[in-house]
């Protein structure tokens, strides 16, 4: 048997809105364990080591790595180029996995967490059964509260130790919700599907030709990480509107525990400790009068007073309050900010790259200051902009600045300018992460005046 972990945006922790307003990122799990980690932790009750394969984005991929060695000495990973929702995820593990093909193969998402390990793992043993008997098989559970942000599974009839589904319901509107939960037939979709995967890749090329046909094993380069021109094309779907609601041979089996989706609100603030007012507070934050919410500041003084039943989150680029018991209509805000095309979208405060990330410190009319840090052995494309002049100073580390054909190294301290329209690369030879601060200066300041000629991250057009 083998684990597909999915954990293509866990790491990475983006909503268009802000990069930090999503629980995902401010859950550190309250046994001291990341998403990752406890999700691996759980993979091993069902599979050696080697059988566990996560799936993540290459911009998490150092990050991937370091967390899963504090579990095991050679984490199986493999990094996708860019992300594409986890119909492909899960299509470039099974390529990647090739082998036996009436081998059972089980996929986690990263983002849940259960109560009752010997629950799980029954009802994984369970799903298996069913699987053996050419079903892809979900785990569902009974829904605790009504939640628009998870998907929903009809039970129909039994068979053996589970049910045949009658339909999936991806994230109904509230109005079905209520209606939803007035049957008794209906669970909430984990996420979690067990199958063969022969049944799996049969799947695909019937239901999800478009995924199905971009994979094959030399898609990989020799440090698993998937090329580029494989992905680029992709659309973005989800396994469950490219598989799951489309097949015939759909079953599902109850998870019999208490289960928590750390991708809701409403989920994180149930699995928290409260307070005597039933109040989750975390940062710098003085609450009067406040009941029964979920307060969260990452830095700045949060004052809040007279609520009830609220979520309010303060990272360090956005500021959100919603109504605890509608925080998945979000999801609204995010959809109209995407079409506007509104300028929050782009400006986010951190940002993570395949190199690793930068953090923009202050900006005005023609200049922009940053902090950018590299990680060990990663390195910036060749590139040149048009519209401005950089000036490095190397705060941490050793710089391997190419400045049009010459190759610096710069140590703590020491500064380069990069001028107007010159080819220059920043790289990290080291094992220490290196850490710039950056000041551009110029008519136009925009993440789009970037020419690259060379990339090892396929970026190049």
């Amino acid at each position: 048997m083998k684990c597909i972990i999915l954990a293509g945006g866990s790491g990475e922790r983006l909503w268009p809105i802000s990069r930090d307003l999503h629980p995902k990122s401010l859950l550190k799990l309250y046994n001291g364990k990341t998403l990752i980690q406890n999700v691996f932790e759980l993979a091993l009750n069902l599979a050696t080591e080697k059988n566990i394969l996560t799936v993540t984005n290459i911009r998490q991929l150092d990050d991937t790595n370091r967390q899963l060695k504090e579990l095991c000495s050679k984490p199986n990973i493999i990094a996708e180029p860019m992300s594409k929702n986890t119909a492909a995820a899960v299509a470039s593990a099974i390529t990647y996995l090739q082998g036996q093909k009436d081998e059972v193969v089980i996929v986690l998402p990263v983002d849940f967490g259960v109560k009752n390990v010997d629950k799980f793992v029954q009802a994984i043993n369970e799903a298996k059964d069913l699987a053996k008997l050419g079903n892809i098989v979900a785990i569902g559970v009974k829904p605790e509260y009504s939640e628009e942000g998870f998907g929903y599974i009809q039970a129909g009839d039994k068979v053996k130790k589970g049910f045949k589904v009658n339909k999936f319901i991806e994230k109904p509107k509230r109005e079905e919700v209520i209606e939803i939960l007035k049957q008794d037939n209906f669970y909430w979709n984990t996420g979690i599907y067990v199958a063969k995967m022969s049944v799996l890749l049969q799947a695909y090329k019937e239901l999800a030709p478009c995924v199905n046909e971009t994979f094959e094993k030399e898609m990989f380069d020799e440090n698993n990480k998937i090329k580029y021109e494989y992905y680029a094309h992709l659309p973005e779907l989800s396994i469950d509107y490219a598989l799951m609601e489309k097949s015939k041979n759909m079953a599902f089996v109850e998870l019999q525990t208490k289960w928590n989706d750390y991708g809701s609100w409403q989920a994180i603030y149930n699995s928290s400790e409260k307070d005597s007012k039933g109040n989750v507070i975390s940062g710098n934050v003085i609450a009067d009068k406040v009941k029964n919410s979920f307060v969260y500041s990452s830095k700045e003084l949060v004052a809040v007073s007279s609520i009830e039943n609220k979520i309010v989150v303060e990272t360090e680029d956005a500021v959100l309050v919603c109504d605890k018991s509608r925080a998945s209509e979000i999801n609204t805000i995010v959809k109209q900010l995407k079409k506007e095309k509104d300028e929050t979208t782009q400006c986010r405060k951190t940002v993570f790259r395949p190199w690793g990330f930068y953090t923009c410190l202050n900006g005005g009319e023609g200049w922009l200051s940053k902090i950018i840090t590299v990680s060990p052995g990663h390195k910036l494309s060749l590139q040149s902009h048009n519209y401005r002049s950089e000036h490095w100073v190397v705060l941490e580390g050793t710089a391997t600045v190419l400045l049009e054909d010459e190759v610096h190294e710069l140590e703590k301290r020491q500064s380069i300018d990069i001028p107007l329209q010159a080819k220059h690369s920043l790289q990290n030879h080291t094992n220490e992460p290196l850490k710039i601060l950056e000041v551009q200066k110029g008519e136009y300041i925009s993440e789009d005046d970037i020419i690259r000629y060379e990339d090892m991250y396929g970026r190049v057009k």
